[in-house]
């Protein structure tokens, strides 16, 4: 609808423009084949359990204690003693498997119906570097339990980085992660500080420069290819 003349606008509205925005895209029409086939809105599913894991994520941090003696007992009185706790924690976990599978979804479909050609080559670019971010969510991750298959898991993990060529930087990787030696308290906390403020501050970066991609160039049309 046009904007009436001589209108008021609001102070911020008038400033920053927020609803004339989100009625421009509202405005915007789907493609009629993305629209008859469900996995071109895979990438909005990704993104949806993204955000649901950002919010649940922040919700246990004010329960989680990441240290060697508190972490276990921490993660334990969430599942048993905070109101939902265990609901929030089951979301948390499946969402992070969710992403991962979706954005392997996403990437197949974009692969198979050449939707990484001119001039969405680094649509691809992004969406592989997600993928593998989601992938450090879910290993950095597992560590913050502090129990025996993390434990273990985490030591046969961040031991693969020493195969790294050349050795030398192969060995910075697996002092780097385990912040010593062997895995303990430091590797803990360093964990703790990738899963919670490093990695998603990439992922939220590279989620915004891949949405606005797909905005700039639009959805891919196989018909075109």
């Amino acid at each position: 609808m046009d904007e009436v003349p001589g209108a008021k606008k609001g102070y911020f509205e008038e400033r920053i423009g927020l609803i004339s925005s989100l009625k421009a895209e509202g405005d915007d029409i789907i493609p009629a084949h993305a629209a008859r086939w469900p996995t071109y809105f895979l990438g909005g599913t990704a993104l949806l359990t993204f955000v649901i894991q950002v919010v649940s994520g922040i919700l246990l941090m004010f329960y989680y204690k990441p240290t060697v003696d508190e972490a276990y007992s921490s993660v334990k009185f969430i599942m048993t003693e905070v109101e939902f706790g265990w609901f929030l924690r089951s979301v948390h976990h499946w969402c992070a498997n969710l992403f991962v599978i979706v954005m392997m979804i996403h990437m197949c479909r974009v692969f198979f119906t050449g939707s990484y050609k001119k001039p969405r080559e680094l649509h691809w670019v992004s969406g592989v570097f997600l993928l593998i971010l989601g992938m450090g969510f879910g290993f950095t991750g597992y560590l913050l339990p502090w129990d025996q298959i993390a434990y273990w898991a985490t030591t046969v993990g961040t031991e693969m980085t020493a195969s790294v060529p050349p050795p030398a930087f192969g060995s910075f990787l697996l002092q780097f992660f385990r912040g010593g030696e062997n895995v303990s308290g430091d590797t803990l906390t360093r964990f703790y500080a990738l899963h919670v403020i490093v990695l998603p501050i990439i992922t939220a970066a590279l989620v915004m420069l891949h949405l606005v991609m797909v905005r700039t160039t639009g959805i891919s049309n196989p018909v075109e290819k």
